[in-house]
Formats: C-alpha cells, sequence, structure tokens
C-alpha cells in the first residue's frame, strides 16, 4: 500500500516541520518514506509545500501530481492543490484561513478551523501544523498518536524540546476535534 500526502501553506507555518514529522511517524512505524519539501525563493510569506509518501514496498515516486491525502493550511494552497487530490481522496483544509470551494464531488472535503482553534485553545497559531497532522491521523487512520508523539521526540531539536507537550496537546486537539465534512 503506497499513500501521498502534500502539506502546503505559506512560509512560516511549519509546512516543512510536519511533514518532517509526518514522514518520520511513518518511519517509526517501519514504512518506506519520502519527504520531498518545495518552497519559493520568498523566505516567510512565500508558498510552501512537502510531499511525504508512505508504502509498505518501495517507494514509487517522490514528487507526485496528485495525492490522497492533502492538508492545505491557507486559501493560496486550497486553490492550488485541490485539483491534485486523487479521486476518493481527501483535502483537509483550514477554514480559519481558506473558504471551502467545493468543486468535485469525488473526493472529500474536512473542514476544521485550525489557526482559530490553536489560537483559542493552545494561545498559539504556530501550534496550527502540529493541530493539523492530529487530524490527518484521525481521518487517513495511517498513523497513530503515539507513533507523531515519539516523532516530534525524534525531529524536535535539543534548544525547543520544552515545547514537546504544548505540541503534543496541539496533536490531541487536532485528533479529538469535532470533524466537519463539508
Amino acid at each position: 500500500m503506497e499513500k501521498d500526502i502534500i502539506i502546503a501553506g505559506f512560509g512560516g507555518q511549519g509546512v516543512l516541520l510536519a511533514g518532517e514529522v509526518l514522514a518520520n511517524g511513518f518511519m517509526i512505524d517501519d514504512k518506506n518514506v519520502t519527504w520531498y519539501p518545495s518552497y519559493g525563493a520568498e523566505m516567510r510569506g512565500g508558498t510552501v509545500n512537502c510531499t511525504v509518501v508512505m508504502s509498505d514496498d518501495d517507494v514509487s515516486a517522490v514528487q507526485k501530481s496528485q495525492a490522497d491525502y492533502i492538508i492545505v493550511l491557507n486559501q493560496a494552497s486550497f486553490d492550488r492543490f485541490e485539483a491534485g487530490v486523487k479521486k476518493g481522496g481527501t483535502i483537509i483544509v483550514n477554514s480559519s484561513l481558506a473558504q471551502v470551494k467545493k468543486s468535485r464531488d469525488d473526493i472529500n472535503y474536512i473542514s476544521v478551523p485550525i489557526t482559530q482553534t490553536a489560537h483559542d485553545r493552545l494561545s498559539n497559531v504556530r501550534m496550527s501544523n502540529i493541530l493539523a497532522l492530529g487530524v490527518f491521523a484521525r481521518v487517513s487512520n495511517l498513523v497513530s498518536l503515539e507513533t507523531l508523539e515519539k516523532a516530534l521526540n525524534n525531529v524536535i531539536p535539543p534548544h525547543r524540546k520544552a515545547l514537546i507537550p504544548k505540541n503534543i496537546e496541539a496533536l490531541k486537539l487536532g485528533y479529538e476535534y469535532d470533524l466537519l465534512k463539508v
């Protein structure tokens, strides 16, 4: 089984970190994984995305034109990547920063106010990326919260270890969020 996941947003939203945590989680689960970051020349505020490919066997290709799951954290990413969801796939939309314009009936739309929830419940919008991973874990059933917690410990650098409990809280909050299918 091979699954393709794209995480997209703007620079500064932690898209690459979320992808790295997810890829590490799949490795913990003994899956074959690739993680492919892509970002514009802009720095903060520019577009950024990453592709994570997970497989029980060899990974077929790194960069995919379509994905089983796409997590979009802003409107520009929704507009760009909605067409790239495979038929029967799922797009998880941060409805705090993107309006769902449902133009397809062959995919699943999951709408969660990720940034607003991170602000209201965690007092830190910078936790939106990890909260989104919690939503992904719940929707996909491809990786457990426990595995993602271990991955956070592997990926977060030593000088940021104090942030791990808050990140774990964000994971759980995303996982437990009452999902709204649009």
